[in-house]
């Protein structure tokens, strides 16, 4: 966790004051608070209960008196795309995050859709990859931070190490050490860039779906349907199908409109999917919700959307 925050600070700049809008039991919100610590600079709790934008800003008020009273010029904080795409939508919850300095944005993938919406409203996003055996985020816009080494196996996954790696498991059957190296179940690339080489994560390859002999990733169709005006969040699974071995579904979460024809927006993303993707990668099951179910702080939990789409 030291070396987790000392790489931070390194990549932004030094130290920042920090807001703590995670859950405090969480690996990212540990994070928040520990680069706090180490760093010396002031940590506002935001406001107990359920993330709201209007309460965001008054936190936001909150912290940029903190940091006034500690003489602490620099701030930060770090939220999930779904606290991200709200605060957006609300005009002063908005303008406060646009106060910060830097604001971290991960727990699960944010859509390049969603970054560039934050940007243009002058939001200093910077979007993470990490998990709790991490030590939260350390790739950062792709980038892996001080200390930090990426590398992609034969099978496409994403392997991590570093000095802010854990040590392994303690399971019920003794110690298992991840031997300086952790292989995730995350596929990924290496890109080459003018700014040099940057890691894109593609998925989970325990979530391709495989259909009719065709591999589909989730990602990819997400991707297509939330870059349909009117969608918002998409979550695609593979459901048991006799003929095709399984067939692709999605919940979506629709953007409000007074007089929305939800049909109409539901047809548009699936011909979305079907002019991009192909044929195969439309999903043949949809549901309208509205809001994925979690499994933690921006997690989509899909086994929750399963049975939403088969109505258990």
């Amino acid at each position: 966790m030291r070396a987790s925050a000392t790489a931070t600070h390194a990549a932004l700049g030094g130290p920042l004051g920090w807001l703590l809008t995670l859950p405090a039991g969480h690996v990212a919100g540990v994070m928040v608070a520990a680069r706090a610590h180490l760093g010396g600079t002031p940590l506002t709790h935001a406001t107990p209960g359920p993330f709201r934008p209007a309460t965001f800003a008054d936190d936001v008020a909150r912290h940029r008196a903190a940091l006034a009273d500690a003489g602490v010029t620099r701030s930060a904080t770090s939220l999930v795309p779904t606290q991200l795409r709200r605060v957006l939508a609300d005009p002063r919850a908005r303008e406060a995050a646009a106060t910060f300095d830097v604001v971290l944005v991960g727990g699960a993938a944010t859509p390049p859709a969603l970054a560039d919406e934050a940007r243009a409203a002058g939001v200093r996003v910077v979007t993470t990859y990490g998990m709790t055996e991490t030590s939260g985020g350390c790739v950062y816009d792709g980038v892996p931070l001080p200390g930090v080494r990426v590398r992609i196996t034969g099978d496409g996954l994403v392997a991590l190490a570093g000095p802010q790696l854990a040590l392994g498991y303690l399971t019920p059957d003794g110690f298992e050490a991840f031997d300086g190296e952790l292989v995730t179940a995350d596929r990924g690339i290496l890109v080459s860039t003018a700014g040099g080489t940057r890691l894109r994560v593609l998925g989970r390859a325990d979530d391709v779906v495989v259909t009719g002999g065709v591999n589909v990733d989730p990602a990819q169709v997400e991707a297509a349907l939330t870059g349909v005006a009117g969608v918002e969040q998409a979550c695609v699974v593979g459901l048991p199908e006799p003929e095709w071995g399984a067939v692709v579904a999605a919940a979506l979460v629709l953007g409000p409109a007074p007089a929305r024809d939800t049909d109409a927006v539901v047809a548009t993303a699936q011909e979305s999917v079907r002019a991009t993707l192909g044929g195969a990668w439309v999903p043949r099951r949809v549901v309208v919700v509205d809001a994925l179910p979690l499994r933690g702080p921006g997690k989509v939990d899909r086994r929750a959307v399963r049975d939403l789409l088969t109505g258990r």
